[in-house]
């Protein structure tokens, strides 16, 4: 067996294609779009590449000619100074089910970062932020949503054979919201505290409303989430290329807000599941590409939706807007019109308890599950799991 480290173009497209090589008759692999993976590596696009001590590299695993096996590694300068010990990561790990393969490649991504100092690394993950390519998924062997992988069962053995230890799980919630299930007595009991106060309001926003989506969302996205969980806080330009970005694809409907005295408190943000536009254009946005991903989107093809993110600022906690925006929006996804039967949310992880519980009272069962998994450089040192939050 060869590794070959992706310094061409030629390369570089084959380390992208050859998930699509490997699972090409497995109805349930849904083909990233490349331009979005080669992003990832592009110093141009990927901002991560401007934090000090930030690198990346990747490598190809052949056999008599014939790839088996692709890997990145990389250091993410944002974090390695937040770890008890300097962390690295693995990620874009597709391998055939061959353990020799494999260790192959997680050795040459530990030798990497440990020659940069890192004295662990966690893997499979993105080289950027957690809402994408993050994680292995080990359980609910479905299509995956759009942002995440999808792989066969036998990774999971692959990477535990190796000696990765899990670091934490992650669970991707569902519901059939077009179903009128009541939700707890106590839930619509907090809600109504809300929904009772003249001063606050549940809405999604407008096509007026539009221009402001950038300053709603930073305003609430950064005191809910900024600076939490190893998630930076976002700047209003980057929050205005992110709206910019989903402009072409958002329901609006779907970009709900909750405000006292109309400003913003809460949002839970959602879009069309991409992935099943994305599934007809093989990984390939050129012309012909959005002009198939157009004619899917234009004829109802997307009867899911996919939430992105949930969040109420602290200072109003425990005054029932958690459940008051969810009632909201649940009267209208009741209603008629919306074309969505189901939601999916994005993963939530098992060091997030009460996150969790939320996706719970939305009605949400878990039917799939991913994994961080960590793996520490010195064996003999004492493995710790992702701390809870609020332990």
């Amino acid at each position: 067996m060869q590794l070959v480290q992706v310094t061409t173009r030629k390369q570089e497209d084959e380390w992208i294609a050859f998930p699509s090589v490997l699972y090409a008759n497995d109805p349930m692999y849904i083909r990233n779009i490349n331009q979005e993976i080669r992003d990832v590596f592009n110093p141009k696009t990927n901002r991560v590449f401007s934090e000090a001590k930030s690198e990346a590299i990747r490598w190809i695993l052949k056999k008599d000619g014939t790839t088996i096996g692709r890997i990145a590694a990389f250091v993410n300068g944002r974090n390695t100074d937040k770890e008890k010990q300097p962390t690295g990561g693995c990620g874009f790990f597709d391998c055939i089910n061959d353990q020799e393969a494999a260790n192959m490649l997680f050795v040459a991504a530990k030798d990497w970062l440990q020659l940069r100092g890192m004295e662990a690394m966690d893997g499979p993950i993105n080289f950027g932020e957690r809402d994408k390519f993050w994680g292995v998924l080990i359980d609910g062997f479905v299509q995956q949503n759009y942002g995440m992988f999808y792989n066969a069962p036998y990774y999971k053995d692959l990477l535990e054979g190796y000696g990765f230890q899990l670091y934490f799980k992650q669970y991707t919630y569902a519901r059939d919201i077009r179903k009128t299930k009541d939700f707890e007595p106590r839930f619509y009991e907090r809600a109504q505290l809300a929904l009772d106060n003249p001063d606050l309001s549940f809405r999604h926003l407008t096509k007026k409303e539009m221009p402001m989506a950038a300053a709603y969302f930073q305003e609430v996205y950064s005191k809910s989430w900024g600076g939490h969980s190893g998630v930076k806080p976002m700047t209003l330009e980057q929050c205005e290329k992110l709206m910019e970005k989903l402009k072409p694809i958002a329901d609006l409907r779907l970009l709900y807000f909750g405000f006292y005295k109309e400003q913003p408190i809460a949002f839970f943000i959602s879009i069309p599941e991409l992935n099943q536009l994305f599934k007809h254009v093989d990984g390939n946005m050129n012309l012909w590409g959005k002009i198939k991903f157009m004619f899917y989107k234009l004829t109802g093809s997307c009867n899911k939706a996919l939430g992105l993110i949930f969040g109420v600022v602290p200072e109003w906690h425990g005054k029932g807007v958690e459940a008051a925006i969810v009632v909201a929006f649940s009267k209208l996804a009741w209603g008629k019109g919306l074309p969505y039967e189901t939601i999916e949310l994005n993963w939530c992880g098992d060091f997030n308890p009460k996150m969790m519980r939320v996706c719970e009272q939305l009605g949400g069962e878990i039917i799939k599950t991913h994994a961080t998994y960590r793996y520490l450089f010195d064996r003999e040192k004492p493995f710790e799991r992702c701390p809870v939050i609020g332990a």
